[in-house]
């Protein structure tokens, strides 16, 4: 047979992979909420159905990552070791907004081959306020009342936008969101926000193949960290 000359051959190897989830992230005048479901996926495939995407950092203060899961327990190793090492120089746990740059810094010093996470900090600022951070991959965030990442993302934010941020609503008047000021909702209480929650995620999950099995809730409030769990589809 005649030889023939094939074509390029390329190879390619990504060191990333979404193994997919939902995070979520509601503040009031005292409390924070964080929620993750506990879905790890590759594809098509579930390869556990239990699988937590949260860490209590403090006793105000919790992060849920969504993204990547090696990188996710990567990142969560360097905090706790970081934070171990303030309390133990300081004699006190680090507050929340210091923890959010902290954050911030890790992952910006990463930049150049990220750590494929994405973010929430939540917690109780040094005022006793719920505070919310949200993150992009390599280090940039801003303080909000809620946010969401992950896969269900695009499902669950239309509808915190609505009823937590009150847009799209002729009726009601959205927080102030002027730059400088930090934008919070002071009418919002934890049960309210904690069955809004659950809507949000039982939606996601009718709808997003990599959402999930359980959601576990951290309400964080001056009483310290409670952690809830309730149940979401299997299929």
């Amino acid at each position: 047979m005649a030889a023939r000359a094939g074509g390029p051959t390329q190879h390619r190897f990504s060191p990333y992979e979404d193994n997919g989830g939902t995070t979520m992230g509601i503040s009031g005048k005292d409390f924070a909420i964080l929620g993750s479901d506990s879905r790890l996926s590759r594809g098509y495939s579930i390869l556990t159905r239990d699988s937590p995407k949260a860490i209590q950092l403090t006793d105000k203060c919790v992060l849920v990552s969504a993204g990547m899961k090696a990188d996710r327990d990567t990142l969560h190793k360097m905090l706790k070791t970081r934070l171990t090492m303030y309390e133990h120089q300081h004699g006190k746990p680090m507050s929340t907004t210091a923890i959010a740059q902290l954050l911030s810094t890790t992952l910006y010093h990463r930049r150049f081959f990220p750590l494929y996470t994405f973010n929430i900090l939540g917690g109780l600022d040094n005022d006793g306020k719920g505070a919310i951070y949200s993150y992009d991959a390599i280090g940039s965030f801003e303080r909000s009342f809620y946010s969401a990442s992950g896969s269900g993302q695009s499902l669950t934010m239309p509808l915190l936008d609505n009823q937590v941020g009150l847009l799209n609503q002729s009726n009601k008047t959205p927080p102030n969101q002027f730059p400088g000021r930090v934008p919070i909702r002071d009418d919002l209480e934890v049960d309210e926000c904690l069955e809004l929650m659950k809507d949000a995620f039982t939606s996601a999950g009718e709808r997003d193949i990599y959402t999930g099995d359980h959601v576990d809730l951290a309400i964080i409030t001056t009483e310290g960290v409670r952690i809830e769990r309730f149940d979401l589809k299997r299929d």
